[in-house]
């Protein structure tokens, strides 16, 4: 499009992301590290959304085998980088997927057969007793065994993201606005409500609020909003910690990287005969803690355009008997509740990534990986363009 002669309030940057979520926050580290003057706007004060309504798990084994896992595998990287640079609480907890039913076993040892990748950074099969060793908050009860992966770190979203925009600040000069709302884009101009900015290229991360920039790209991309339900408790009494993250059988049925494995078809009859309310609302039940100890635990998955703001009782209350399954803690008394949402592709895709117009990119449907992936990703993007 055709540039505007500049006003006295228009300033200078070599690349604008919009969105102060982890996949905008991900590309203005990606930009600045190639040597960009980097603007950030966001339209809230503080981020409000699906980035710090999350576990907090970078989780690399449950996603899709190959490229994909090393992209989270790359995220990962980044975020121990920045945790080394800025004191943020990062911990390498790994994670264990429990099996309680032989049927989840099956999946597990097809899983690690079948994995090399996953294998060669130190995932495996344990026994029972090998699985209450590694964890004291593993259910011995039935338990049959579990798949310890060693990749899996923890972060604490409401506190890793704000620190993140720091550090953008600190250590690289972005010019990190929040409460600044971009009105359009019309390249070299970018019209915000803090002013108008020339920049030479943008790449718009603006995550759930999807229909306000460019909405005739999304209108055509198969994203739908997921709509999620998670829980939190209190601290856990004398220090409790958590060690490895948790996961059930029903994560089996969740995740990329189970999807295509012989084993799992046998998991999923079972499920629905057994638990057909968790598999109607997309139940599976991951354990995570927070840095002064409180437990994060979830989630539900609901794929609709437009959902309504109201949370299921009924569906918090089978996430909790779910986890009582599998896990022993302390203390469960919750004392938080929340409805998360965020973007979702239904078709296998990965991520939406498209050029509306000549320097626009346009970076959304991330899913419930974005803490995992977008690193990574953006790292990717920015290095082609």
């Amino acid at each position: 499009m055709a540039s505007r002669t500049p006003n006295r309030t228009e300033r200078r940057a070599d690349t604008a992301v919009v969105g102060g979520g982890i996949v905008g926050l991900a590309h203005a580290l990606a930009a600045a590290r190639r040597g960009d003057r980097v603007v950030l706007f966001e339209r809230d004060d503080h981020s409000v959304g699906a980035s710090i309504r999350n576990f907090g798990m970078i989780w690399a084994i449950g996603q899709q085998r190959g490229a994909i896992y090393e992209r989270a595998l790359r995220s990962r990287e980044i975020w121990l980088e920045i945790a080394d640079r800025t004191g943020l609480w990062a911990v390498p907890a790994g994670s264990l997927h429990l099996a309680h039913h032989p049927d989840e076993v099956a999946v597990l040892e097809e899983f690690v057969a079948t994995t090399p990748a996953a294998r060669e950074r130190g995932t495996e099969l344990l026994s029972a007793r090998e699985t209450v060793a590694r964890s004291h908050a593993a259910h011995p009860d039935g338990l049959l065994g579990a798949m310890w992966s060693p990749t899996e770190l923890n972060v604490d979203p409401r506190h890793a993201i704000p620190a993140v925009a720091a550090h953008l600040a600190d250590e690289y000069g972005v010019d990190v606005r929040f409460g600044a709302t971009v009105r359009g884009i019309d390249l070299p101009t970018v019209s915000t409500t803090a002013g108008d900015w020339r920049v030479d290229r943008v790449f718009v991360c603006s995550g759930n609020d999807f229909a306000t920039l460019y909405p005739e790209v999304f209108a055509d991309s198969g994203l739908v909003r997921c709509k999620l339900q998670m829980l939190r408790t209190g601290v856990q009494p004398g220090g409790w910690q958590l060690g490895p993250m948790l996961c059930g059988g029903l994560t089996l049925l969740h995740y990329a990287a189970f999807e295509k494995l012989a084993a799992r078809e046998a998991l999923d009859r079972r499920m629905r005969a057994e638990l057909p309310f968790h598999r109607d609302n997309g139940i599976h039940v991951l354990l995570s803690q927070t840095a002064d100890g409180r437990l994060t635990i979830g989630d539900s998955h609901a794929y609709a355009t437009t959902h309504d703001p109201f949370e299921s009782e009924e569906i918090n209350a089978a996430i909790m008997d779910y986890l009582a399954g599998f896990a022993r803690l302390p203390d469960t008394t919750v004392t938080e509740r929340w409805s998360g949402f965020y973007p979702s592709l239904r078709d296998g895709r990965t991520e939406l990534v498209t050029d509306p117009e000549p320097g626009v990119t346009v970076v959304n449907g991330v899913g419930g990986a974005g803490m995992t992936l977008s690193f990574g990703l953006a790292e990717e993007l920015v290095a082609a363009r």
